[in-house]
C-alpha cells in the first residue's frame, strides 16, 4: 500500500471518528438539556409544597443532577471533538471514566452488601411514608410501585404506622389502615374500595393474605429483578454501553490527534547530523531562530532526491555569495571621479 493511500485512509478515519464523537456528544447534550429542563420545572412545582429533603425521595433533585451531569460532560466532549482540543477530550474521557467506575462500584455494592443497602432504602422510604400526603411526587411513585409490584410499604405493610393519618393512635377513617393501593384486586380492572385497608394494621399477617399485599416493595422489586434477569441485564447494558461507546470514541480520537501532532512535530535527527547549518537560510526566523515559516528551515526526513536538491541549492547560494563578494570588492577599489 502506497503512502498516498495510507494518507487517504488516515484522513477518512480522522473524519469518521471526529463526526461520530461529535454526533454522540451532541445527542447526549440535547438529552441532558431536556432532562435538566424537566427537573427545573419539577423542582419549581415541588418548592410550592416542599416537605421532603432526602435525595432518594425527590425525583426533581435526581432529574436536576442527572441533567446537569449529562449536559456538562457531553458539552465538553462536543466542543473538544469539534475544535480538536486534546485538553477538553482528555477531560471528557476522564470524567466519563470516573462516572462509569462509580456506577460499577454502586452495582457491586448493591450485590455484595444487599442487606445494608436495603436498610438505607428502607429508612428513606419510611421518611417518604411519613410525608405521604404532603408530597405528591413521592405519593404517585409509591402508589404506582405498590400496584405494579403487588407490595405494601418499604420493608412490609406495618411501615404505614409511621404516617400520622394511618397510625393506630390517630382518629379518622384512615386510622390503623393502609392506602387502597395495597389492596388485592380479586378481579382485574375492578373498582377498588378506597377504604379496603381499614383497620388492617391491627390484624396479624396471616389474616391479611387475601385482603392486602403484606410484603414490602423493597423485597418485591428485588425479587422482580432477579426473576427477570434478561430485563435487568438489558437495563444495566442500556445505561453502561453508551458510556463505554463514548469512552472508546474519545480514546481513539485522542490517540489520533496525538498521532497527527507527533507527525507534524517529528524531526529526523539522523538527517540533522549531515546537514551543514551554514547553508540553511534562517531569514525571518527572528532573534530566537524560532519564528515559524512555511516549509520550515530544517529539512525533515531527507531522501536521496532531497539530498541532491540540497546540494544544488547550497552550490547556487555559494556562487551567489561569491559574486556578491566580487562586486563589493570591486566597488571598494574603484577610483571616484573628480568633481569639476
Amino acid at each position: 500500500m502506497t503512502k498516498e493511500s495510507d494518507g487517504k485512509d488516515s484522513v477518512v478515519y480522522y473524519y469518521c471518528i471526529k463526526f461520530a464523537l461529535s454526533a454522540y456528544s451532541t445527542l447526549f447534550s440535547i438529552i441532558g438539556l431536556v432532562i435538566l429542563c424537566i427537573g427545573i420545572y419539577a423542582e419549581v412545582e415541588r418548592q410550592k409544597h416542599r416537605t421532603l429533603e432526602g435525595i432518594f425521595l425527590a425525583p426533581a433533585v435526581l432529574l436536576l443532577l442527572l441533567g446537569i451531569t449529562m449536559f456538562a460532560v457531553s458539552f465538553i466532549g462536543m466542543v473538544g471533538s469539534l475544535r480538536d482540543n486534546r485538553t477538553l477530550l482528555k477531560m471528557f474521557f476522564w470524567v466519563l471514566l470516573v462516572i462509569f467506575i462509580m456506577e460499577m462500584l454502586l452495582i457491586f455494592i448493591e450485590i455484595i452488601f444487599e442487606q445494608q443497602m436495603n436498610a438505607v432504602f428502607h429508612s428513606n422510604i419510611q421518611e417518604g411514608i411519613r410525608h405521604y400526603y404532603d408530597d405528591l411526587d413521592f405519593k404517585n411513585i409509591l402508589d404506582f410501585v405498590q400496584e405494579k409490584f403487588s407490595c405494601c410499604g418499604g420493608d412490609e405493610y406495618t411501615d404505614w404506622t409511621v404516617n400520622q393519618y394511618h397510625s393506630c393512635n390517630s382518629s379518622g377513617a384512615l386510622a390503623c389502615g393502609v392506602p387502597y393501593t395495597c389492596c388485592i384486586k380479586k378481579v382485574p380492572g375492578e373498582v377498588v374500595n378506597t377504604l379496603c385497608g381499614y383497620k388492617t394494621l391491627e390484624k396479624e399477617r396471616l389474616q391479611l393474605v387475601d385482603i392486602i399485599h403484606v410484603r414490602g416493595c423493597i423485597h418485591a422489586l428485588g425479587l422482580w429483578f432477579k426473576d427477570n434477569f434478561e430485563v435487568t441485564f438489558g437495563i444495566v447494558c442500556s445505561l453502561l454501553l453508551p458510556q463505554v461507546l463514548g469512552l472508546v470514541m474519545a480514546w481513539l480520537y485522542w490517540q489520533q490527534l496525538d498521532d497527527i501532532y507527533s507527525r507534524q512535530d517529528t524531526v529526523d535527527f539522523r538527517g540533522l547530523e549531515v546537514i551543514d547549518f551554514k547553508t540553511v537560510d534562517f531569514t525571518g526566523a527572528g532573534w530566537c531562530l524560532c519564528f515559524p515559516r512555511e516549509g520550515g528551515y530544517i529539512p525533515v526526513n531527507v531522501t536521496d532526491d532531497d539530498e541532491d536538491d540540497e546540494v544544488a541549492m547550497s552550490q547556487s547560494k555559494s556562487m551567489k555569495g561569491y559574486w556578491d563578494h566580487l562586486q563589493s570588492s570591486s566597488s571598494e577599489h574603484s577610483v571616484p571621479e573628480s568633481v569639476d
